[in-house]
């Protein structure tokens, strides 16, 4: 082969590549630029009437009225939320497959499941952090206690014999539960729940004592008399129950354990196309109607972009593995 023709057809392979790859980002601009062509499946890891759940409906609705796409709810509960994360996870990366990820699928799990088939940092893409929601722990009106100290008191006189429910064992009530019990030195026996809402409809039958959970779970059981409040995890009061204090206001000093929640999508969704649907979800997180709403329900619209939510997600990581360790958390 004569020196010209072999650089004829390296010549050749190098358009050949260029081409491939302009049509490789033709294709992933026209993909963005369609996208969504169809409905979007927004998978909730937990039980219908969780605050995951609510936000999720809450979030699809507004994406469904900004692109005339249905956005359908998907509820896989199990294992913490694991198995509905790992679907997602194992998805295809197109944005048709969401996950409504939370404080337990995100940070918590790693450190409560050994074998996790997911990998929350390299298993998914960051979309938007969509709200932080301060626990509140609520007690059965059956319950004498009427302040945080009282409960504490009463714990710690029976120990074992108050029951405090969640949506299973290291979601994100049982992980508030345990950091208050580790900071008070309270003593409350755990009954898991495959979900809030079955927990809820417990506490509120009298079947169990206690619970700590997102405020959007519970709050129009306090408001209805149903449930007595007795303090928000929070830093500062919500200002849906503006009477309630703070754990740290009834005298245990910066405590702070709030659920938050956020979009991931599977690996490898074009950037392109997680960038549209962060802009389309803040564009609703920053809505007066969405932002009333959430507030109402005791959550705080948290509009951010995927670099900073994946930054909290490693944080959070972090925080709660020695709470997992010193609790002695173990997953069923």
């Amino acid at each position: 082969m004569t020196r010209i023709a072999t650089k004829f057809i390296a010549a050749c392979a190098i358009l050949t590549g260029a081409s491939g790859l302009f049509l490789s980002q033709s294709a992933v601009a026209q993909t963005a630029g369609t996208y969504p062509a169809k409905p979007i499946r927004l998978v909730v890891p937990f039980t219908p009437g969780g605050s995951t759940d609510i936000l999720a409906r809450a979030i699809g609705q507004k994406l469904n009225e900004a692109w005339g796409q249905p956005v359908v709810i998907d509820n896989v509960p199990g294992a913490g939320g694991s198995i509905g994360a790992d679907r997602v996870a194992k998805a295809p990366a197109d944005g048709y497959t969401l996950l409504m990820g939370h404080i337990g699928t995100l940070a918590v799990n790693p450190s409560l499941y050994p074998n996790l088939p997911y990998d929350p940092i390299k298993s998914f893409a960051p979309v938007s952090w969509v709200a932080r929601v301060p626990n509140v722990l609520v007690v059965h009106p059956s319950v004498p206690a009427k302040s945080v100290k009282e409960l504490v008191a009463l714990a710690k006189s029976k120990p074992g014999q108050l029951n405090y429910g969640s949506g299973g064992n290291g979601s994100a009530a049982n992980l508030a539960t345990e950091y208050f019990k580790l900071q008070t030195g309270s003593s409350l026996l755990h009954i898991p729940y495959r979900g809030t809402a079955p927990a809820v409809t417990d506490l509120v039958g009298g079947q169990i004592q206690v619970l700590f959970t997102g405020a959007p779970a519970v709050i129009n059981q306090v408001k209805a008399g149903q449930l007595r409040a007795l303090a928000v995890s929070s830093p500062k009061r919500l200002d849906a129950l503006p009477d309630l204090p703070t754990v740290a206001e009834t005298g245990y000093k910066d405590f702070e354990a709030d659920q938050w929640y956020g979009v991931v999508a599977p690996a490898g969704t074009p950037a392109e196309v997680v960038a549209k649907l962060n802009t389309q979800i803040n564009l609703a997180l920053n809505s007066p109607e969405l932002k009333t709403r959430l507030n109402t329900e005791g959550a705080i619209a948290t509009p951010d972009t995927p670099a900073n939510f994946g930054k909290l997600i490693a944080a959070e990581i972090a925080r709660w593995k020695p709470v997992i360790s010193g609790g002695r958390v173990k997953a069923d």
